[in-house]
């Protein structure tokens, strides 16, 4: 009898254990439902598309080859428009900036400082070169305005007129280039050299409010940011188109140089941290660390939470991830500059006169890209004039595969795939060349030259019969 029911119990037991393991099971295949469910997108890039890209940037990568056009200049990689711990929304101290630059493998680094406490003062901040990397001294100030060049007496106010401001950069030497080309700026000013063609943080914006993106894309980050870190940081990638059509437009009526912008801070991120009132709150990382609210947790999250992150304690941070790291921003685009050395003067002369090509170099290394005119011994690289005559020929060069679009006034004129193209001039105008990788099926851009402008014929000076 006592057998009879120690037998029952332990068959309840078993039962019960098996009911409970049954009910879990459900539980963890409905929980992986849903989850796929929610995360579709971001498991689709993580194991399809991410993998598949990083083969392709690998295949062109391995394609490379040495560029033989040969253009007479040196050409130096670096980075317009970056951010320190003297900006109010930036931690970066100068020392890691400069290892980050040195992962980054650029040359130069044009620094753009928001002003502090009403001024900006070109006596801070780092000069010069350092371990081979140059630093020249810069600000974003208002207008959209970046001077680069100047004085290290050089101090401006936040509320100084535009007009008498942009007097005293080009007296005193200095180059003047819009940021953030996107918004209403002072287009018509003449002391303006050139504006930006590509600025990482104007594409973030054109995805709606930044915050939101990233929470958007918060599965793609948690997924694949530690595995595929440059595919995940390359879904913010959009065409400029309006900008580049604004560019070209500018062109038609005077000299502007195009550059890009890494605009790099690293203080674009989520952190998460499990709350008071049990809910995960996702915060920002920048130095202002803005936060949102909490989002409830049930019974599944919540084991999840304690399986990737450990024990739910309040207050406790469970994780941190870093989207724009300052060398994989260093990285994500470059201006690639024409000139005879690497010091300030050289730097500024080269942007001065568009000696430029902007590129993606994330995707693959540009340097060597090459784009020049050549005529009866005449020779004129981008940002130069060159007479139309019989002969002119452009040339194109790029070290890896890449299809070429030749834009004359704005106007795509043609289109070839190859490592090299040539183009026989015959009207006259701003001709640029933009440099597409195929990639996973689709063209996908990497480089922009700043044109060279073509001049009419010049009418010989006729003779006055004596």
């Amino acid at each position: 009898m006592v057998e009879t029911v120690e037998n029952k119990k332990t068959s309840w037991l078993r039962l019960i254990l098996r009911w409970a393991i049954q009910f879990v099971a459900v539980v963890v295949v409905l929980g992986a439902i849903v989850l796929a469910i929610v995360c579709r997108g971001a498991l689709y890039n993580r194991f399809v598309v991410f993998p598949k890209q990083a083969a392709a940037w690998e295949a062109i990568r391995a394609a490379r080859q040495e560029v033989i056009l040969d253009d007479g200049w040196t050409e130096y990689r670096g980075v317009c428009h970056s951010h320190s711990e003297l900006s109010h929304d930036s931690e970066m101290k100068f020392p890691d900036i400069l290892r980050a630059a040195k992962i980054a493998d650029i040359s130069f680094i044009c620094m753009t400082d928001h002003a502090r406490e009403g001024k900006a003062d070109y006596s801070w901040g780092w000069k010069g070169l350092h371990e081979n990397v140059l630093f020249v001294r810069g600000f974003e100030l208002g207008h959209g305005f970046m001077p680069w060049g100047l004085p290290d007496d050089t101090v401006f106010s936040t509320d100084a007129d535009l007009f008498s401001m942009a007097e005293e950069i080009a007296a005193k030497g200095g180059v003047l280039f819009f940021a953030h080309s996107e918004e209403e700026r002072e287009w018509e000013l003449p002391q303006l050299t050139g504006m930006e063609i590509y600025n990482l943080h104007t594409d973030v914006k054109d995805e709606g409010e930044v915050d939101r993106f990233l929470k958007t894309i918060a599965p793609d980050l948690l997924l694949s940011l530690n595995k595929y870190p440059d595919q995940t940081f390359r879904l913010l990638f959009d065409r400029q188109t309006d900008i580049l059509k604004h560019w070209d437009d500018l062109n038609a009526k005077r000299k502007i140089v195009g550059i890009a912008a890494s605009d790099a801070h690293q203080n674009s991120g989520i952190q998460g941290f499990y709350t008071e009132d049990g809910k995960l709150q996702i915060r920002d990382t920048g130095p202002d660390k803005g936060q949102g609210g909490g989002i409830s947790l049930n019974f599944f999250t919540r084991g999840l939470l304690r399986l990737f992150f450990g024990p739910l304690e309040p207050g406790r941070r469970l994780f941190r991830i870093e989207m724009d790291k300052y060398d994989r921003s260093l990285r994500f685009v470059n201006t690639h500059i024409l000139a005879n050395e690497l010091t300030e003067a050289g730097v500024l002369d080269a942007l001065r006169a568009g000696r430029v090509f902007i590129a993606f170099d994330m995707l693959a290394d540009a340097r060597g890209f090459t784009f020049l005119a050549e005529s009866s011994g005449a020779k004129a690289v981008m940002g130069e004039e060159i007479p139309v005559a019989n002969g002119l020929t452009l040339r194109a060069a790029s070290p890896v595969p890449c299809r070429f679009t030749l834009v004359h006034n704005g106007n795509t004129v043609e289109q070839k795939e190859g490592r090299t193209y040539e183009f026989a001039v015959t009207e006259p105008g701003n001709y640029r060349v933009e440099a597409e990788l195929s990639i996973v099926g689709e063209w996908t851009p990497w480089a922009y030259t700043n044109p060279i402008r073509v001049t009419p014929q010049l009418l010989a000076t006729p003779t006055v019969a004596s």
